[in-house]
């Protein structure tokens, strides 16, 4: 995502006329688009308090959905799985309604392949990572699966960003065609 100061920097590589940055800002803050896909950045009140920094890559992942979104080939659903360490991200289509049952396939088929099973696993309280199955699942597998606190992002604020910035982009490219 480019913002004023990025744009600018970009710009300034070829070009320069005096009041660049004015123009660029006002430039993005006319921006059709951008007014109406991109999100707001907002700080949460109160602490925050983080999760401790991953030693060694894939140990540590955050899991979440994008729900919502305009249908591709019967798909409607993104199963975004990251890295914390790397902040290195997987994007798995799904069909909605999916089950937990299918969704650890997934993650089976496409994240553990690669990388192995993680020690610990971040996610909110959706009713996939809530239920019996994937609970159990990760419980035999010795990975320890560690919920969100409900109406609390910022928990699981790397799958968040990833999640935000995906979005953004989805919405602007698909608007653009």
């Amino acid at each position: 995502e480019f913002g004023v100061g990025k744009t600018t920097k970009r710009l300034q590589r070829t070009f320069y006329w005096k009041g660049l940055q004015q123009d660029v800002a006002l430039f993005i803050a006319e921006c059709d688009i951008c007014q109406r896909f991109k999100s707001e950045n907002v700080k949460y009140p109160g602490l925050l308090q983080p999760l401790p920094i991953p030693n060694k890559v894939w140990t540590d992942i955050s899991m979440d959905f994008i729900e919502g979104l305009p249908s591709s080939h019967g798909k409607t659903v993104i199963f975004v799985v990251v890295d914390r360490l790397t902040k290195y991200g997987h994007f798995m289509a799904l069909a909605h309604p999916y089950t937990a049952k299918e969704v650890a396939k997934l993650f089976f088929d496409q994240v553990f392949r690669l990388h192995g099973l993680p020690a610990t696993i971040v996610s909110d309280r959706d009713a996939v990572f809530t239920s019996h199955f994937w609970q159990e699942l990760f419980t035999l597998q010795g990975c320890a699966l560690c919920l969100s606190t409900a109406y609390h992002p910022q928990t699981d604020g790397q799958t968040e960003i990833v999640n935000k910035c995906l979005e953004n982009y989805l919405r602007c490219m698909t608007d653009c065609r």
